[in-house]
């Protein structure tokens, strides 16, 4: 049985820089950022340059459906460890039943990220809860008005930058709650 773990955006990020990649991720909320930081994260670097001409796939959910979307993580990766699909926009999405049955036995060899944003896929459906035994939930919830002087501190902090607390609250004032 597997248990429950508390998936936040540090500990994916510690896990995608150590190399270690799970075969599911389901990245959803109402703030887009976190969820395009971890895409587009392991659109860069879980395959090598070379390797993402036959094994990386993006498609995006208004133009598809899980159907495909199984069928395509069902594939082999070519010349490769493994693969890589990654579906934007998933929240365009109106049915989950195929990926529901992929989810019950996941290529090992497949890294399948699911991008829903600007909302959360119903928990209490059995897509939802097969996801989070299966591989990696995140919700990515939108930043509280308090907690932004925070952020924008520690983002410039990871940008060599600082600021003073006023300019700090103007930035927050002036930018909000979208990141």
């Amino acid at each position: 049985m597997a248990e429950k773990q508390s998936h936040t955006f540090d500990s994916i990020m510690a896990e995608l820089k150590a190399g270690k990649y799970r075969p599911f991720y389901l990245l959803m909320g109402e703030e887009p950022y976190y969820i395009d930081l971890i895409s587009d994260y392991i659109q860069e670097h879980a395959l090598t340059p070379d390797e993402q001409d036959f094994n990386l796939t993006v498609v995006y959910g208004v133009d598809t459906n899980s159907a495909k979307i199984a069928d395509l993580a069902k594939g082999y990766p070519m010349m490769a460890e493994r693969q890589v699909v990654l579906v934007k926009e998933a929240q365009n999405i109106k049915a989950w039943d195929a990926l529901e049955a992929y989810l019950d036995k996941p290529m090992p060899t497949t890294v399948l990220v699911i991008c829903y944003k600007n909302g959360t896929v119903d928990k209490r459906k059995k897509f939802a809860q097969k996801a989070a035994k299966t591989g990696v939930v995140f919700e990515s919830n939108k930043k509280k008005d308090y907690e932004l002087p925070a952020f924008i501190e520690g983002y410039l902090r990871t940008k060599g930058a600082t600021a003073d607390r006023k300019s700090v609250q103007m930035i927050a004032d002036h930018v909000g709650a979208d990141l």
